[in-house]
C-alpha cells in the first residue's frame, strides 16, 4: 500500500499535465524534445531531463570551493531551479525523464555546512496550477521566479515584498525559444501571455557593464559603465520577452536600491536567475548580477572588492548538472 501511495503522490504532484492524460496528444522530436497539446488546446514544448539520483557532486563541489575560499565571511546559497518537465511532462512520456526533486536533493547533500540550499522545487510545486512556467519557452515565467525568490528570501532571513507591491505588465502573443528548438508550427500557433512585475514601493538605479561578444559568442571586451532600465519592455508578439530583465545575459549588473540595511547580494547565475533578481530589490540594499558564462576575472576578488555579504548561485537543473558549468565556476573561483 505504501508503494502504491508513493506512485499516486508522484502522479498528482507531477503537474497539471497529468490530469485526464488520455486527452493529451504528444510527439517527441528527433532531438528528444516533447511537444504536446493539453486539454485546454494549448501547446507545450519542453526538454525531458535524465540523470541518476546521487550524481552531480561536481556542481556542489564548485560552490563549496567558493564558500571555503571566503572562509565563512560571506553567506553562500545554492538554488537549483527545476525545469518545466519536472511538473508538466505528459504522463505517457515520464519514463523518458528523471524525477527532478530527488536529483536536486541528492546534489544538495554534497553541499558543505557553509552553503545553504534553497528549496525552490517545493515552493513551485505548491503553485503548479498557476502560470509559473512558459509553454513555448525553456524558462520559468516571472511568477515562477517570484515564488523561487520567496523561497530564497525565507532561507536568507530577509524581507520580501508581496506581489501586491508590484505593477503588472503583459506582453501578449509571446512565443519563446522552444519554437526555435522544435521548429514545430503548432508551437508557433499557440502563443501565450508573458506577464512580468515591476516594483512599485522601492526606488532603484541600475548600472550595466555590457560584454561584447564575437561570432562564437565569446567575450572580446567589456564596455564602460552605463546607467539604464532594469526592465526592458518588448512589444506584443516579441519572442525575446524573457530578455525583459536586464536585457538578457550579456551584462554585468548592479542595482542600488532604497532598501535599508547592509546586506549586499551577488547572484551568480544562468538565465533563470535574471527573473529572480527583480524580486529581491525590497530585500537587499545592493544587488549584483553576474552570468558565469560571460564573467571576466576572479569571482572571489569581485566579492571582496564589492563588499558582498550574500552570494546566491542560481542555475536550472540542466546547467547545474553539466560538468562544464562546474568547470567554468571553478575557474572563476580559482582565478587570482
Amino acid at each position: 500500500m505504501k508503494h502504491i501511495a508513493k506512485i499516486l503522490i508522484f502522479i498528482l504532484t507531477a503537474g497539471i499535465a497529468l490530469q485526464a492524460s488520455a486527452a493529451y496528444k504528444y510527439k517527441t522530436t528527433r532531438t528528444g524534445l516533447v511537444v504536446y497539446r493539453d486539454s485546454l488546446d494549448q501547446v507545450w514544448a519542453m526538454a525531458p531531463f535524465k540523470a541518476p539520483v546521487g550524481s552531480g557532486k561536481w556542481y556542489s563541489d564548485a560552490i563549496n570551493l567558493c564558500a571555503d575560499s571566503l572562509a565563512g565571511k560571506v553567506r553562500v546559497y545554492s538554488m537549483i531551479a527545476p525545469t518545466s518537465a519536472a511538473f508538466y511532462l505528459p504522463y505517457a512520456t515520464l519514463t523518458a525523464s528523471s524525477q527532478q526533486q530527488p536529483v536536486i536533493k541528492g546534489m544538495y547533500r554534497y553541499l558543505s555546512h557553509r552553503v545553504k540550499p534553497v528549496d525552490a522545487y517545493s515552493e513551485l510545486r505548491r503553485h503548479v496550477h498557476e502560470h509559473i512556467y512558459a509553454r513555448t519557452d525553456h524558462h520559468w515565467l516571472p511568477l515562477g521566479a517570484y515564488y523561487a525568490a520567496q523561497a530564497f528570501a525565507r532561507t536568507a532571513g530577509v524581507s520580501f515584498l508581496p506581489l501586491a507591491d508590484y505593477d503588472t505588465v503583459v506582453v501578449h502573443r509571446f512565443v519563446g525559444s522552444m519554437y526555435h528548438y522544435t521548429h514545430d508550427p503548432a508551437v508557433k500557433a499557440s502563443p501565450e501571455d508573458f506577464v512580468y512585475y515591476t516594483p512599485r514601493t522601492v526606488q532603484y538605479t541600475t548600472t550595466y557593464w555590457l560584454h561584447r561578444l564575437n561570432s562564437r559568442h565569446k567575450v572580446i571586451g567589456v564596455d564602460d559603465a552605463t546607467q539604464g532600465n532594469f526592465f526592458f519592455h518588448y512589444k506584443d508578439g516579441s519572442g525575446a520577452a524573457y530578455c525583459t530583465f536586464m536585457g538578457g545575459d550579456t551584462r554585468t549588473t548592479h542595482v542600488h536600491t532604497s532598501t535599508p540595511g547592509s546586506r549586499r547580494l551577488l547572484i551568480m547565475k544562468d538565465s533563470f536567475g535574471n527573473a529572480v533578481a527583480g524580486f529581491l530589490m525590497g530585500s537587499f540594499s545592493d544587488i549584483y548580477v553576474l552570468d558565469y558564462r560571460y564573467m571576466q576575472g576572479s569571482l572571489i576578488k569581485y566579492i571582496r572588492d564589492h563588499g558582498i555579504t550574500d552570494v546566491l548561485f542560481i542555475n536550472n537543473l540542466e546547467h547545474a548538472y553539466s560538468k562544464s558549468t562546474a568547470l567554468a565556476l571553478t575557474r572563476l573561483i580559482q582565478q587570482q
